[in-house]
């Protein structure tokens, strides 16, 4: 950092001999002006607002020493002093360090010695400098903690609010404006918006958590409020363009000591992105402020056009019963709070149905599609409504494969009970209530497995047996289909001959 330095001399001379012998820029300074006496001095320090002045001492008009006493009347610490003086003058020293000047460039000014003192007054500045930012800092921090607890003032707190110490005064009007993005853009977001903030005179930076913070700022009146705002709104949103950032103004108000009103607006206007189309933009409270959210709704009809289709395994079905639940939703404008509460207990009600991974109750969902992954501040609606599509979607699909495990299995168990009991009155109906199983869906379940109806297969198992029991020659014909299972010899003929290509006569005379 360069520091500004005026030289006070009313020897020609001498002003030139520092200017020239002297490398200011090296040394960290720069040369802001010079004059020839005290009483100009002042002038130039008023105007220029130097961080050094050297000045010397024995002047016509106003001497260097008249000077500084009557600049430390105006500003006693603003700005740094040292005394041009030559060996003769010890007397005027012994005056400056009664005056708090410290340092001391004598004449005639050798270079190697005046850079020594000048380095020294350099790190001075620096210390002071870093002081005077860390006290700043410091400040600003307080400020910002006092303006948080007003801005999240609530109703029911008792006693009576204060001012923050160090507020501009003359602001007419106050507002908060949110910000809200994803944790992992926050620190740069957050940065970017703190050094707008800094620039300006009224504007304090309010951390809130991982993913959002706010900036309290005031407006000369209030016909200047929004102006004020875009300082850093416009800046953010031009650099952070397409990128998951919501802004949101509240209502001004008057002192900061209603901030809380301004932050409850601003909060309402950031809720209102949940039917937004994109996951970025900027949205003030007087925009939305005659929309307001409904937060009744029928949560029972939700949960039964939703999660009947799962239970059946209709994947058209829950589609189409999600599509309308979300144009219900924006129909109506449900609350948002009200919508992610009623999706994530039906994400829930899913993952409970789902077949179990391993040996614990995790749910064998795809990782990122549940509801514990939903990005609770940033999701829309659409987003919200994509990931109950995916969860169903992926829920049903695994239930299936689960029916279709399960469905082997009790298909085994029915083909070993009918092989060992075909030759018994043998019904669809008895094998159902067997099994407790509805006879249409065990019909249908034989058949896909099996591939034949369960009539088929009844018939090609007594078929088979009644062939094996005539290669014997044990039996009669009548005694045989009588014994696989046939109360009817007519039914057991038509059979044989349509399995066989003939007649069971024929086939025990050897024709096979």
């Amino acid at each position: 950092m360069k520091y500004k330095v005026l030289l006070i001399d009313d020897e020609p001379s001498s002003l030139e001999g520092l200017l020239l012998w002297i490398d200011w820029e090296a040394l960290g300074f720069e040369i802001c002006g010079t004059c020839e006496n005290g009483r100009e001095g002042l002038q130039q320090m008023r105007l220029l607002q130097p961080d050094l002045v050297i000045t010397d001492v024995n002047m016509p008009v106003m001497n260097g020493l008249e000077m500084v006493a009557a600049w430390r009347q105006e500003e006693p610490e603003a700005i740094r002093f040292a005394i041009l003086s030559g060996y003769s003058e010890f007397e005027y020293a012994q005056a400056a360090i009664r005056h708090g000047i410290h340092h001391y460039l004598l004449k005639p000014i050798f270079p190697e010695e005046a850079a020594e003192e000048l380095q020294e007054i350099y790190e001075e500045l620096e210390q002071g400098r870093r002081k005077a930012m860390m006290n700043q800092i410091a400040s600003l921090e307080e400020t910002a903690t006092q303006l948080k607890a007003l801005m999240q003032l609530k109703p029911e707190d008792k006693g009576e609010p204060e001012l923050p110490a160090g507020l501009p005064e003359g602001m007419e009007a106050w507002n908060v404006i949110l910000f809200q993005t994803v944790p992992d853009l926050h620190p740069e977001l957050r940065g970017s918006a703190a050094a707008l903030a800094a620039g300006q005179a009224a504007m304090y930076l309010i951390d809130l958590d991982a993913s959002s913070f706010a900036i309290v700022y005031g407006a000369g009146d209030h016909s200047r409020e929004a102006e004020a705002a875009e300082a850093v709104r416009t800046p953010l949103q031009q650099s952070y363009a397409d990128q998951p950032l919501l802004i949101a103004a509240g209502a001004a108000v008057s002192s900061p000591l209603h901030l809380a009103d301004s932050y409850h607006t601003a909060k309402e206007a950031l809720m209102h992105f949940f039917y937004q189309p994109e996951p970025y933009g900027f949205l003030a409270y007087q925009d939305i402020q005659d929309r307001p959210f409904s937060y009744h709704y029928d949560h029972i009809r939700l949960m039964d056009a939703i999660m009947g289709p799962v239970n059946t395994l209709d994947l058209e079905g829950f589609r189409h019963a999600a599509a309308a639940a979300a144009r219900s939703f924006r129909d109506q404008r449900i609350a948002p709070e009200v919508v992610k509460k009623l999706v994530i207990h039906i994400m829930y009600r899913i993952f409970e149905l789902t077949p179990e991974e391993g040996g614990g109750r995790k749910s064998a969902l795809p990782g990122g599609i549940g509801a514990a992954e939903i990005p609770q501040n940033m999701i829309s609606l659409t987003g919200l409504m994509d990931r109950l599509l995916m969860c169903g979607e992926a829920g049903i699909d695994l239930l299936i494969q689960e029916q279709d495990r399960n469905s082997y299995g009790i298909v085994r168990k029915i083909n070993q009970y009918i092989e060992e009991h075909y030759r018994e009155s043998l019904t669809i109906q008895k094998l159902a209530e067997i099994f407790y199983l509805h006879p249409v869906y065990l019909g249908q379940l034989l058949r896909k497995k099996n591939g034949i109806h369960f009539h088929e297969q009844l018939h090609n198992l007594r078929i088979e047996e009644a062939a094996a029991m005539l290669r014997q020659n044990t039996y009669k014909i009548s005694e045989i289909a009588e014994q696989v299972g046939y109360s009817n010899y007519g039914q057991f003929l038509k059979q044989f001959e349509r399995k066989k290509g003939m007649g069971p006569g024929h086939y025990r005379n050897g024709k096979f």
